[in-house]
């Protein structure tokens, strides 16, 4: 009798233990509970995906179910008025699915998309990212991540089915796009010395306002139908391969010389205020609807 209650107890006592140990070890170890929950250290971030009836537990926790998560396609952030600025979106790893992201007017300084590989489009204006990674993001479309403070853009020619980007209102100084795909650009309001974008042939609008630019070579965008690079310190441009250009903002630079008279199609040219530039040259037959001249210009078929 007394060696069967011993041998009870001992038993218990193995499977009690046992039973201990397995809950410390899901405690213990990150990886058991990182596959049930994606963590959200931001109390802002979490509190808008319960707002949005995405953390099902409707607790500020720091956590929420990794299958919550995988549940979504379209992840909005825009603040609701009584929720603060998110700072930090460790936990968007988590959103796998996602296609769409947009987080406007927030504060967040760093971000990590290389799990979220479903991404199309993507809005992240008016953070204060400094450096962004799209090396795992090969379906992006359209992104715009205007008015942070970035010097570094990576991994763009991984984003092949690119379309648009707005980069507008950042810290960049140097920028290089060699994307087949990509129709429209916005990058002014930067610190731009050098911009390469020769292997971006279907380019077709194409906005550097207010940079440091003394040089542009868009030979090889011949798709070209909007260019407005007023404001840098352009001495010369080469317009003769955008037959396709029908609005050329180009004032506020440095230009001793420019020659229209292969570009047809222009419907509006504003080349005021180039203090080196006294004659415009184009056809004597060419008709260009709006033009913008400083009182010492001329356009004429007969420049010197």
């Amino acid at each position: 009798m007394k060696r069967k209650l011993l041998q009870k107890n001992t038993l218990y006592f193995i499977l009690t233990t046992l039973s201990l140990l397995s809950c410390s070890n899901d405690i213990d170890n990150p990886d058991n509970l990182d596959s049930k929950y994606v963590f959200i250290p931001d109390n802002s971030f979490e509190e808008i995906l319960i707002e949005q009836n995405i953390d099902s537990d409707n607790t500020v926790d720091g956590k929420i179910l990794r299958s919550d998560a995988e549940k979504v396609y379209t992840l909005d952030l825009n603040k609701e008025q009584h929720f603060g600025n998110i700072k930090n979106l460790t936990g968007i790893e988590g959103f796998k699915n996602i296609t769409k992201l947009t987080a406007v007017s927030h504060e967040i300084t760093s971000i990590d998309l290389s799990h979220n590989q479903l991404l199309d489009t993507l809005y992240l204006i008016g953070n204060y990212l400094k450096e962004i990674n799209f090396t795992q993001n090969p379906n992006l479309i359209y992104i715009d991540i205007q008015s942070n403070e970035l010097e570094i853009i990576k991994g763009l020619s991984s984003a092949t089915k690119l379309k648009k980007l707005n980069a507008s209102w950042n810290n960049l100084e140097t920028f290089n796009i060699q994307n087949p795909s990509l129709e429209v650009l916005h990058i002014s309001q930067n610190f731009l010395t050098e911009l390469n974008i020769n292997e971006a042939t279907n380019l077709k609008n194409l906005l550097l306002t207010s940079n440091k630019l003394a040089s542009l070579n868009i030979s090889s965008n011949h798709k070209l139908e909007t260019l407005l690079t007023s404001d840098n310190r352009i001495e010369s441009i080469n317009l003769e391969n955008n037959r396709n250009l029908t609005h050329l903002y180009i004032t506020s630079n440095n230009l001793n010389r420019l020659d229209v008279s292969n570009n047809l199609k222009l419907i509006e040219l504003k080349v005021d205020r180039n203090p080196n530039l006294t004659c415009i040259k184009k056809l004597s037959n060419q008709n260009i609807p709006s033009i913008s001249l400083s009182t010492y210009q001329t356009i004429s078929s007969n420049c010197n």
